[in-house]
C-alpha cells in the first residue's frame, strides 16, 4: 500500500487498532478477525455502534473462510471480505484502490 502512496499504520492486536482509528481517522480499515486482546469481530462491534467510526469502510482480510465468518463480518458492517489464502496481495492492492477510488466518486 506504501508503495502506491497510501499512508498506512499498523496496529498488531485488536485493541492497539481501536486506538489508532480513534488517533488516526483512517479512509479504511483493512482488518484481520483473528487478532489478540480484541478479535475483528470484537473490533467490528464495537464501532459498528459508534457513530463517530461506523461509517469508516472495514475490509476483512482473514484466513477465516467460513460463509457464516463471512455472513458475520458483513453484518456487522464490514464492506467486503477477503479470504487471505485465496487473494494474492496484488489483488487485495487492486480491490483497495478500485473501493478507494469509488469512494472518491462519491464524496
Amino acid at each position: 500500500m506504501e508503495k502506491n502512496n497510501f499512508a498506512v499504520e499498523q496496529a498488531f492486536d485488536g485493541e492497539e487498532g481501536l486506538a489508532k482509528l480513534r488517533e488516526f481517522r483512517p479512509d479504511m480499515v483493512i482488518l484481520d478477525l483473528i487478532m489478540p486482546k480484541v478479535s475483528g469481530f470484537e473490533f467490528l462491534e464495537r464501532i459498528s455502534t459508534d457513530p463517530e467510526f461506523n461509517q469508516v469502510p472495514i475490509l476483512i482480510a482473514s484466513n477465516l473462510g467460513q460463509d457464516s465468518d463471512i455472513q458475520k463480518a458483513k453484518d456487522l458492517g464490514a464492506i467486503d471480505y477477503y479470504v487471505k489464502v485465496r487473494t494474492s496481495i496484488d489483488d487485495l492492492d487492486r480491490m483497495i484502490k478500485n473501493i478507494i477510488t469509488e469512494r472518491m466518486k462519491k464524496q
